[in-house]
Formats: structure tokens, C-alpha cells, sequence
């Protein structure tokens, strides 16, 4: 016979009361709560901590406190995640966050899902959709997540979008409920490599300058 916390994962309905679903609960809650007590001079204790409450991560993160997850253990993350302040990811099922992926401002995942019939619903029952978030990703602040959504590679998502459907790579999208709003394109690669250009251009003209009135 199957656990219910085999059946949580399977993405089947189960029982979060289940006693060993409680002490795993137990566990992220004590993880979470170390790690946003940290000052901001105990950095390399922060990064320890999420290291040990997650499933997966890379070797450079950064997650600003508070941060608050049911599990943790059901979260990956690629190098280079940086989540802002109020980041809330319920991991009932697994959450797959790729490569250079920035969050901001109280972003939610929710992979709980409950069910449609009140009676059902009332029993206990609920079960969990994975979500998954693609390289190069920017989730704009207050969007949520919601069940079983997939978001693509060097996607946009704009502040406050409630994301109830896959979105594709390569796109900039935003709303309740979350829609495409327009692709990525060659035109808008051109425009901030050049500003990016202008920016370093700046910073070696003043270095320079710099040197030259040490001289």
C-alpha cells in the first residue's frame, strides 16, 4: 500500500494530515524560520540553509527573507535564482526553476490544488500539479503561479499576472488570467545590447579618466 506522501508526489489525491507529511512540514517550517532570522551579515548561513531545505540547487542563489514553502524538498532551483522579498512557493509537487531566473516582490507558487465537489473537498482530500519555469525567466512582482503551469525560456511575466496556462518561450505576457502580450524579439535584443554597450563604454571612460588623475 502506497504512503500518502507517494501519492502527493504521484500528483494524486492524498491527505496532508498524514502523521510523516506532518513532521516533513515540521521540518521546512524550522528551516524556513532559521533562515529568515539571518541578519544580513550571515550570508553564507542563509545560503546553508536553503541548501538543506531544497531538493536542488545550484552553487549561486540568492533568496531574499522572508521566504516561506510547505516542503522544500520538492523545490529545484538552477544557478543564478534570485527571489525578492515575500516569496511563497507551496511544493505539494515539484517546482522546477531553471538557470538565471529572477522573482520579484511577493511572487507565489502554488502547486496545491483541492477538489470541485464540496463533500470531497471537505474530506481532507487534495493533491498537487507540478510547475515548471524555463531558463532566463523574469516573473514580475505579486504574479502567481498557479497548478500544473509551465512557463518557457526567456519568458516575461508581468507584475501582478495570476498564470493559469502554460506560456510558451519567448514571449512577454500579462493579465488575470495571464496572456501573451507580445513575442521577444531581434528588435528588442538590438536596443538593450546597445544600451548595454553604453553602459560599459561609460564605466571604461570614467575608469580611464580615473587613472589618468592618479597619474
Amino acid at each position: 500500500m502506497r504512503t500518502e506522501k507517494e501519492k502527493m508526489l504521484a500528483q494524486e489525491l492524498y491527505l496532508a494530515s498524514d502523521p510523516d507529511l506532518l513532521q516533513d512540514v515540521k521540518r521546512s517550517r524550522r528551516l524556513t524560520r532559521l533562515f529568515n532570522q539571518t541578519t544580513e551579515d550571515q550570508l553564507a548561513e542563509r545560503r546553508e540553509l536553503l541548501k538543506e531545505l531544497f531538493k536542488k540547487t545550484g552553487e549561486n542563489f540568492y533568496i531574499e527573507p522572508p521566504f516561506r514553502c510547505d516542503y522544500g524538498t520538492n523545490i529545484s532551483i538552477g544557478e543564478h535564482f534570485f527571489a525578492n522579498f515575500d516569496c511563497v512557493i507551496l511544493d505539494v509537487a515539484d517546482v522546477t526553476i531553471g538557470h538565471h531566473v529572477m522573482f520579484g516582490p511577493k511572487v507565489n507558487l502554488f502547486t496545491a490544488g483541492h477538489p470541485v465537489d464540496p463533500t470531497v473537498r471537505s474530506s481532507g482530500l487534495e493533491f498537487g500539479l507540478a510547475i515548471t519555469i524555463g531558463d532566463n525567466v523574469w516573473i514580475g512582482g505579486n504574479a502567481t503561479i498557479n497548478p500544473g503551469v509551465s512557463i518557457g525560456n526567456n519568458t516575461i511575466i508581468g507584475s501582478g499576472s495570476v498564470v493559469t496556462k502554460d506560456i510558451p518561450d519567448n514571449v512577454i505576457a500579462a493579465g488575470n488570467p495571464c496572456r501573451i502580450i507580445r513575442q521577444v524579439t531581434a528588435a528588442d535584443t538590438r536596443l538593450w545590447e546597445q544600451r548595454q554597450r553604453t553602459y560599459w563604454a561609460e564605466i571604461t571612460t570614467n575608469k580611464h579618466g580615473m587613472e589618468q588623475m592618479d597619474d
